[in-house]
């Protein structure tokens, strides 16, 4: 819901700062104090074009920021997420349009375009007696919310689901009858990609013990060399035995120890490298007898690595994901193989999904063609009741095949006649105001509790109305209140005096400026306000009792 509305130099408003509430609330005042100014600015804040005539006079800019609560509006909620917009439950809309044409939007303070804001200001009010952000004009929404009267989201699912399974066999199918003209060469490609890299025959882990094998034999001199001279060192040379040197040390400071035991750590330790080096020296003597360095096994080798990599460059590929290649292309050889099996296949199931897609879409529409006669008759009745006499609501369902979607077949338009003997024409076109307005309220009359924007505008509603219809137009109003945020702008006091909140605007003018202000108004103001609304500018003891009388009865319903 719509929580705060802040205007900062827009029109004759220097700055105004606007509280509302749930329930109905009311805009009254004098013709010319500044109604339409505070639609303007809401308009312009949600997404409407900017216009720079709108900035106060000797001002550089305006700015317009509204604030909301989205507990109950999940759609502007998942929108906002979507988006990477989102603040928990709350959204602050903000709009700066400078003097030199340039506007500016951010939603919770991070810039975006105006068509950003306006795809969320949609879905955030609904605007009824003017055009901008009216979304009863969009037939999507109509259908929307004939769906939504008629309740039946198992059917939506099941069209849904089928059409979208439809969809995606439609373009394995395209796309395998267009590679059909280049089977046969691809065929004989992948082929002889296969029978490559199944020669090959790579073994898991190979390339990199190739790698291994290769360094050592490239190195045989060298390892040779070095490990005969460390067996020698260490136990064959009889000047260099250091084995035997360790022994003879050994020996010697055994024999002290007897004199000195200090000398024990070091004994133990001198015997410990003992046994090591004569682990290690055994070690070295099995490592050089099984030492095989035969320089033609490096030519060998040499070769099955250059094949590796001929193949792993030709596939673009590093060489221990040739398995994995080998595997795709033998997968893509069998499909492109079998294809015309396939294609069979394809055809047959998208024939069998096109028929469950046209049964599960021919019972929707059925249940829509029975939501839309029950709406035809409520909303007409309800028409009747706010000025309307002989008024009819009428939704065209058309069916098209051809137009298949996921949401269906079907194209629901909201049409009406206000006047008896008129033909229905679509709800975009109706002329008045003040009917269209009506005329929505009618409908969200019906369909409130399946309201999917819960904040409703209405200007104008009681353009062309008064005594008893108007009574019922104020009451409808207040009974829409309950359930959604009902904001009115209005000139009569039937309906200003079924309010859960009031606010009165005024416009004040002297020699140097004209100001407008907006006050909500206290139980006692209020009175007079619509004391006002009956009498005109004289207010007397009897329009101040009227007043208090319609007030009193509009809370006891």
């Amino acid at each position: 819901m719509l929580t705060n509305l802040t205007i900062k130099q827009y029109a004759i408003i220097d700055e105004l700062e606007l509280e509302f509430s749930n329930g109905l609330t009311v805009l009254t005042g004098e013709t010319g104090a500044g109604k339409s100014i505070l639609l303007g600015a809401l308009g312009l804040v949600l997404g409407d074009r900017a216009d720079t005539s709108g900035i106060k006079q000797s001002c550089s800019h305006a700015e317009i920021t509204a604030g909301f609560d989205l507990q109950k509006i999940p759609a502007a909620v998942n929108w906002l997420k979507h988006h990477d917009l989102d603040a928990d439950d709350e959204c602050i809309l903000r709009r700066r349009v400078a003097r030199d044409g340039r506007s500016r939007a951010f939603v919770n303070g991070t810039p975006v375009n105006v068509q950003t804001l306006r795809e969320l200001g949609e879905r955030l009010i609904d605007i009824h007696g003017q055009h901008e952000h009216q979304s009863l004009m969009k037939n999507t929404t109509q259908r929307q919310l004939l769906d939504d009267y008629a309740d039946h989201p198992s059917l939506l699912a099941a069209v849904r689901e089928s059409f979208e399974a439809m969809k995606q066999t439609e373009q394995s199918l395209k796309q395998l009858e267009q590679d059909s003209s280049d089977r046969s060469n691809r065929v004989d490609l992948l082929r002889f990609q296969t029978q490559e890299l199944e020669l090959l025959a790579l073994a898991e882990n190979e390339y990199a013990e190739l790698n291994e094998k290769h360094a050592r034999l490239a190195n045989a001199e060298k390892i040779t060399r070095i490990v005969h001279q460390a067996i020698n060192d260490l136990y064959s040379d009889e000047e260099t035995n250091v084995l035997s040197l360790v022994s003879h040390h050994l020996t010697s400071l055994t024999e002290i120890a007897e004199i000195d035991d200090a000398l024990g750590p070091a004994i133990d330790m001198l015997q410990e490298a003992n046994v090591q080096l004569e682990e290690c020296v055994a070690h070295l003597r099995h490592y050089f007898d099984e030492l095989e360095l035969d320089p033609t096994e490096l030519t060998i080798i040499d070769q099955r690595i250059q094949s590796i990599l001929d193949l792993s460059r030709k596939h673009r590929v590093e060489p221990d994901q040739l398995a994995d290649v080998l595997l795709q292309l033998s997968t893509e050889l069998d499909d492109v193989s079998h294809a015309g099996e396939r294609l069979d296949q394809l055809r047959a199931q998208y024939q069998a999904q096109q028929q469950q897609y046209q049964s599960a879409a021919g019972e929707l529409s059925i249940s829509r063609r029975q939501a839309a006669d029950q709406l035809n008759s409520k909303i007409s009745d309800a028409m009747q009741t706010l000025g309307m006499k002989g008024g009819t609501f009428l939704i065209k369902l058309s069916s098209d095949p051809a137009s298949a979607s996921v949401h269906g077949i079907d194209k629901a338009e909201f049409t009406v006649s206000a006047n008896a003997g008129q033909s229905c024409q679509p709800l975009a076109r109706v002329a008045s105001g003040g009917e269209l307005a009506r005329i929505s309220l009618a409908i969200q009359m019906i369909t409130a509790t399946q309201c999917r924007i819960p904040t409703m505008i209405f200007d104008e509603v009681d353009s062309g109305v008064g005594g008893g219809v108007a009574e019922i137009v104020g009451r409808q109003l207040r009974l829409l209140g309950n359930s959604n945020q009902v904001v009115c702008i209005t000139h009569l006091a039937q309906v200003a005096s079924q309010a859960h909140q009031h606010l009165r605007v005024h416009k004040r003018s002297d020699r140097e400026q004209t100001q407008t202000n907006v006050y909500p108004l206290d139980q006692r103001e209020r009175v007079e306000e619509i004391a006002r609304m009956l009498s005109g500018m004289e207010i007397t003891e009897q329009s101040l009792a009227h007043a208090k009388e319609m007030i009193s009865r509009a809370q006891t319903h």
